[in-house]
């Protein structure tokens, strides 16, 4: 990976910042799924998937880590003309700053993409969470993840590679759902 001419301690600071903002400030986070935490939500696993936009089908994803409690629920709508493209990502959830930042990432990075793209950064994120710190030989992989780059930092550590997967295998499978509605 690029180091920007920064020393390794100034890169991981950058990318903690960038993280930390993701995660106060994250893009693509709407009320709507039934908080599965609360004991009181009789209708916990209930929901009605609509999609706002004509002309598209939706596609919804609830996905949840064990291991540390995050939870994310992502929905998408996706163009029913060819080439698919996802009109709208959104999701709902809770969890550490990791998988929310990751979450507000990858809706700036997919959101508007043809299906096609949005599964080729998919793609590209899992590989750089199992390069175990390394980054991405490929430059143009690299460019292509814009701020998603931060997170291989968080790939040194595989108990946080799941939080940072998390909205990612969310979209990837709604997308999937939406498709196979069609």
């Amino acid at each position: 990976m690029n180091d920007f001419g920064m020393s390794g301690d100034d890169l991981e600071q950058m990318y903690q910042e960038v993280i930390l903002e993701a995660a106060r400030d994250p893009h693509g986070k709407e009320s709507f799924a039934p908080d599965l935490a609360s004991e009181d939500s009789a209708s916990a696993g209930d929901s009605t998937i609509r999609a706002s936009h004509e002309y598209c089908t939706p596609g919804e994803s609830h996905q949840f880590n064990p291991t540390c409690g995050d939870e994310a629920t992502v929905h998408v709508e996706v163009s029913d003309a060819e080439p698919h493209r996802i009109e709208r990502l959104v999701w709902d959830g809770h969890g550490c700053s990791i998988s929310q930042a990751s979450l507000s990432v990858m809706v700036d990075l997919c959101a508007g993409k043809t299906v096609d793209e949005a599964m080729e950064l998919f793609r590209d994120f899992h590989q750089l969470m199992e390069s175990r710190g390394a980054g991405l030989d490929d430059e143009a992989k690299e460019e292509r993840l814009e701020d998603a780059v931060v997170f291989q930092g968080v790939s040194k550590y595989p108990m946080r590679i799941k939080c940072a997967l998390l909205g990612w295998e969310g979209m990837r499978d709604s997308v999937a759902k939406a498709l196979a509605a069609k």
